[in-house]
């Protein structure tokens, strides 16, 4: 009976998890319209796949299986779930063994004790659901590490994907360049020995042919960057011979947006550890409580002592057999442990603001993610339109000085001219590209693990009595197991 009263009185002790409002708005600001124009929108958990290159699917899967801040992430969850599942091992009956061993006053002889102890704490006022949220929380904390560790590979192998490629695409267009500059030069000296270019002609397209040399220096330099980076990403030393090879830059097709802000709360790993921060501080906050109240248990032990005389008599040995309740009950410690609740009850608050402010921070990083590619995706496409009107003129020149109605000078103007084009073109769809990565980067889209894939996040087990709170994952991951 008086077991079953402690029961009762330890559930009333538990601190009830406080309510997280979601707080989202009903749609994207920013978001693109869904026409019939528009392809399909990218799948949160494979959204690296609506650029349809197999080189950049392949580079992804391998850095989610080497990458060494993945791999760390994956140890952490390991270690935080060995201690969940044995949150309760406390609250179960303990037994162990012990010896003891001391010498008379005089010398004269020695006492040998050996024992078997035995106890069982309760976990009476809240103390043992309150120890399994803090372990819970711990695990939700290195689950969502983890999967913003997956988050954070996933965006930088693909973003240095793009920029590797990107690179080596500008390379190519600055090397032709490079060439019309060095065939202008040509051009004009030889209009200076017919005497019809001076001396400030030629200095002047020889400093063109310079510059344009000196603009070959940074994609060179990207290239490289990006492809250690990429290693690196890799968990390797240096780049292998998959990442030396040239190959051209990724294209995203038409794009809509199917994600909705609500949808932050169960993707967006910084709101997952803000969640896990606050179900730890309930659960500190419990056992602050808790340590209000006595500690009660049962307890026992069997003793055998002796007494060793000289080097080789032995006394007889005696048994003494104890059992009985194990009660520690504080009196007086000036305040102290009511100060623990006061600021153990002001980090929960705080961790409430703290969740709340995680939702906020990520509407306004996705916001400004769709405003960047929603810019930059006009921006690509009214240079693509620029391209098209410079290819024709490129044409017709061309044209004209098979016909003879245009010289050497008027075919490279107009071919340079193209040439900057595509290259601003190629820029400005390589901008579009990384905005597309920092909006599913944002969105927290990465693969899930294998134990998440079913519940998208992962959750403690158990069911939820407590007041609502955001997310499934939270309700699940608040009382932990029974």
């Amino acid at each position: 009976m008086l077991c079953a009263l402690g029961v009762v009185v330890a559930g009333c002790a538990t601190p009830r998890l406080p309510h997280l409002p979601k707080q989202t708005p009903a749609t994207w600001q920013h978001a693109p319209s869904e026409s019939a124009a528009l392809g399909p929108a990218p799948d949160l958990h494979g959204w690296w796949k609506a650029f349809d290159d197999a080189e950049l699917d392949r580079l992804v899967e391998q850095a989610l299986t080497d990458n060494l801040t993945v791999q760390q992430a994956a140890l952490r969850i390991g270690a935080a779930r060995s201690l969940d599942s044995h949150t309760y091992a406390a609250y179960l009956p303990q037994a162990g063994i012990r010896t003891f061993a001391e010498p008379a006053p005089d010398n004269s002889a020695s006492y040998f004790q050996m024992g078997f102890d035995a106890k069982w704490e309760f976990g009476l006022f809240g103390r043992a659901k309150s120890h399994s949220r803090v372990t819970a929380g711990e695990v939700g904390i290195a689950e969502s590490e983890a999967q913003a560790a997956r988050v954070s590979v996933v965006a930088e192998v693909a973003r240095a994907y793009v920029e590797l490629r990107g690179a080596e695409q500008r390379l190519r267009l600055l090397e032709q360049m490079q060439q019309l500059a060095q065939d202008k030069v040509g051009l004009t000296q030889t209009r200076q020995r017919l005497r019809l270019a001076s001396a400030n002609d030629l200095a002047r397209t020889q400093a063109e042919h310079v510059s344009a040399q000196a603009a070959l220096y940074e994609p060179r330099l990207a290239v490289e960057r990006c492809r250690q980076q990429l290693a690196v990403l890799l968990g390797r030393s240096q780049p292998g011979a998959d990442l030396l090879a040239a190959g051209e830059p990724p294209r995203l097709g038409a794009l809509r947006i199917a994600s909705a802000p609500a949808d932050l709360l169960r993707t967006r790993p910084e709101i997952h550890r803000a969640e896990s921060e606050v179900l730890k501080a309930a659960g500190e906050l419990g056992l602050a409580q808790a340590d209000l109240y006595p500690r009660l248990g049962i307890g026992g032990s069997l003793t055998y002592a002796s007494r060793v005389i000289g080097h080789t008599r032995l006394s007889d040995a005696d048994g003494i057999v104890t059992i009985g309740p194990a009660i520690d009950i504080p009196l007086l410690d000036w305040g102290a442990r009511h100060a623990v609740v006061e600021a153990r009850d002001a980090a929960l608050s705080a961790s409430v603001l703290a969740y709340r402010q995680a939702v906020l921070d990520g509407i306004a990083e996705a916001e400004i993610a769709l405003a960047t590619l929603q810019q930059n995706s006009e921006r690509a496409a009214t240079l693509a339109r620029g391209v098209e009107g410079l290819e024709n003129s490129a044409a017709a020149t061309a044209t004209l000085s098979r016909l003879g109605l245009a010289d050497g000078f008027d075919r490279t103007a107009a071919s340079t001219a193209l040439l900057q084009a595509k290259l601003d073109a190629a820029q400005a769809e390589q901008a579009r590209s990384i905005a597309f990565i920092a909006l599913y980067k944002s969105l927290g889209g990465a693969p899930l693990p294998a134990s998440n894939a079913a519940t998208e996040i992962g959750a403690a087990a158990g069911s939820a009595t407590d007041t609502p709170a955001a997310t499934p994952a939270f309700r699940n991951a608040h009382e932990g197991r029974r």
